[in-house]
């Protein structure tokens, strides 16, 4: 193998840096490299291998060889191979979160909390039943209904929850029984590499395959025929991409896209405690999140002190590096998603009668920082209304009758995940039953359960992830029908 190039660029002291790509159970170097940018100094702080076309066959071919031995395990073998990872996890969960603050942006006590969830959660994804059962059986025969692993799963993953999603996606193809391929995002693939090495010890050579590099992997990725099923998490555009690459192999698909996720508050919610609730979700991770909170409707009678408790929280939140353990909130993770943020804060600006109660402060220097903000004033054809922010800007809007807030609400092309706040919970389950996403919360926001299939409706996702139905996503089904002798 070629030595990985890596250019005369500083890194970060104290940071782990991985080698290479995790490639048929060995640590693959390759002799081209692209940058990696510290979102809170906008400099190239380390390199990343750049996967070629022979890397990914070699991986496909490793997968492929990897998955009949693989596939023959029962539950348990593939539990106990799924804590192990867990436990590395854990033991490791300093280091990586190091790197993950350094490419990510986030904090570092959330970055290590990442880690730590993480393994949490594959843990619990490991203890469902999802091998399926008896449909029917009567005098004349008996049917059965079975889940029989795919084969080798093509995993792409974001920017915003690296580490997370990627745990989710191996633990979920490794528990039913398939091989996978992942790619990461460009943007931050140390942290994922990273686990590649943490974990090449533990599973089974070919099982686990992980290449970085740009856009043409991810192409080749879900175009390739060895590669019998796609779980891709991204943006609404990419994804469109990915559904049209598999078509020609009639892979499978999970697509978990964007979000532009509305609360309704009714007047007689508990302003504190959804202010709280409100904040953080629109808040956390600099507001990159796909399920979170990203348009606020009020009722009038409620709409002022609301918006003066969602700005008094915004204002409390500690801009930062990651690295500074003041921080509570960093950067906005890339240029491009910065410039976006940015350019809708300059149309606030623009709007007649719209108001920024607090924030909107872009900071000078290095890094991509921009300050919480809270905006009134717009109405729903507003880009940041109808669009995904994707960053730490916050509209709040009013309304007066309840049948509108929810025809506001449903009027988008988003239907990832929303939520209803009321004193009244069995008001809240109607209403939440009339709006069209996904997945809808009384008086909270977000934080399923790992037995909760998580999706979305419209253009936010096709199909679901975790629980027992994202589970049998990763299997396919199979009736037998047995007669009686």
């Amino acid at each position: 193998m070629n030595d990985i190039h890596v250019a005369e660029k500083p890194v970060q002291a104290g940071l782990a840096l991985p080698g290479g790509m995790l490639i048929d159970g060995q640590i693959v170097v390759d002799a081209t490299a692209f940058d990696v940018i510290d979102p809170a100094t906008g400099e190239v702080f380390a390199q990343a291998p750049d996967a070629d076309r022979d890397d990914l066959d070699r991986a496909v071919t490793a997968a492929r060889c990897a998955f009949p031995h693989w596939a023959a395990h029962n539950f348990a073998a593939r539990r106990g191979v799924i804590a192990q990872i867990a436990s590395r996890l854990r033991t490791s969960a300093e280091p990586l979160g190091k790197l993950l603050t350094a490419e990510q942006g986030k904090p570092l006590r959330d970055a290590i909390g990442e880690v730590r969830r993480a393994a949490d959660h594959i843990e619990a994804l490991s203890t469902f039943d999802v091998a399926g059962g008896v449909l029917r059986e009567d005098a004349r025969e008996r049917v059965e209904i079975r889940y029989r692993p795919l084969g080798v799963v093509g995993g792409i993953t974001p920017w915003n929850v690296p580490v997370m999603l990627a745990m989710v996606k191996i633990a979920q193809a490794l528990y039913t029984g398939n091989c996978i391929v992942l790619k990461p995002s460009p943007l931050t693939p140390l942290s994922t590499l990273a686990i590649g090495e943490a974990i090449a010890d533990i599973v089974p050579p070919g099982t686990v395959n992980i290449l970085s590099g740009g856009n043409d992997l991810g192409v080749w990725l879900t175009n390739h025929p060895g590669v019998d099923k796609i779980s891709f998490t991204g943006s609404v555009a990419t994804g469109r991409h990915v559904m049209a690459s598999a078509a020609a192999t009639f892979k499978r698909v999970t697509l978990e896209l964007g979000g532009n996720d509305p609360a309704i508050v009714l007047p007689d919610a508990d302003l504190d405690a959804t202010a709280d609730a409100i904040a953080r979700s629109a808040f956390a991770n600099c507001g990159q999140v796909c399920m979170a909170i990203k348009r606020v409707f009020v009722h009038r009678t409620l709409y002022p002190a609301m918006v003066e408790a969602l700005a008094s929280r915004a204002a409390a939140i500690r801009v930062g590096p990651g690295s500074d353990p003041r921080s509570e909130m960093g950067p906005i993770q890339n240029r491009m998603q910065f410039e976006k943020v940015v350019a809708l804060l300059e149309g606030v600006r623009a709007t007649p009668g719209a108001r920024i109660v607090t924030g909107g402060i872009v900071r000078a220097g290095p890094g991509y920082f921009v300050e919480p903000t809270v905006v009134t004033g717009l109405d729903d054809e507003a880009p940041l209304v109808r669009e995904e922010q994707f960053g730490p800007v916050l509209p709040v809007l009013v309304y007066d009758d309840i049948d509108d807030a929810i025809r506001r609400a449903n009027a988008t092309e988003f239907g990832l995940g929303a939520s209803v706040w009321t004193h009244d919970s069995a008001r809240g389950a109607d209403i939440a039953e009339r709006i069209e996403a996904g997945m809808v919360w009384v008086n909270r926001h977000g934080g399923n359960g790992r037995d909760v299939p998580f999706g979305g409706a419209k253009h936010s996702g096709y199909g679901r992830e975790q629980g027992v139905a994202g589970m049998q996503s990763y299997m396919e089904m199979q009736a037998v029908t047995v007669p009686k002798d």
